[in-house]
């Protein structure tokens, strides 16, 4: 073999080397580290078209530019929900100016009993921000579905009823992308940097 063969093999190895590392960095910047789990290109949420508090048809478009956060609950649930609406009562906080770039959606599973008024007083009590969604149980089962989220009627002992529902955030991007699902556990500042790596993007 060739001194010059030799040279040009190793010149090779060495720019395929660079072009990898190059590619490897690229990657690092258009994809961000996240604490929750990242479900990019899994395009939850698509064909989602509910009635916000205010009687407005809304869909994921409306809320281009912004960071969404999607919920699923019920306003007469004991624990789960306002946990977890307290928990992002908090993240709006810590993100400062940045929460304005932020929108919260609580989407019910219990159409029957939220209606627009009783869900516009439960969610904006957390804050004034965020808005709920509800709908037809038709369209609130389809928007489940876009999203794989599980909810069902419980039977409780005294012929009423409450709700069993998925409890996770659902994080999409400024284009409408689902890009991270965080565990209702997660923490405040786990979500606030999940929200914050999106707001970059």
């Amino acid at each position: 073999m060739s001194v010059f063969s030799t040279r040009r093999r190793l010149a090779l190895r060495l720019g395929a080397a660079v072009a990898f590392t190059a590619a490897l960095a690229a990657c690092g910047e258009s994809a961000p580290t996240f604490k929750g789990s990242d479900i990019s290109g899994t395009q939850l949420g698509r064909g989602m078209e509910l009635t916000d508090t205010n009687g407005k048809t809304r869909q994921l478009s409306d809320f281009a530019g912004k960071v969404v956060v999607v919920f699923f609950g019920f306003t007469q649930c004991p624990d789960v929900c306002p946990t977890s609406l307290a928990e992002l009562t908090e993240v709006m906080k810590a993100l400062g100016p940045d929460a304005d770039r932020v929108q919260v959606l609580l989407i019910t599973v219990d159409p029957e009993r939220d209606t627009q008024e009783v869900l516009k007083q439960y969610v904006t009590a957390f804050d004034p921000r965020f808005l709920g969604l509800t709908g037809t149980p038709d369209q609130v089962k389809k928007a489940a579905a876009s999203f794989k989220a599980y909810y069902a009627k419980a039977p409780t002992k005294d012929g009423n009823y409450t709700m069993d529902h998925t409890a996770a955030f659902y994080l999409l991007d400024g284009k409408g992308e689902s890009r991270v699902l965080a565990n209702n556990n997660l923490g405040v500042d786990a979500l606030t940097h999940d929200i914050k790596a999106l707001l970059k993007g």
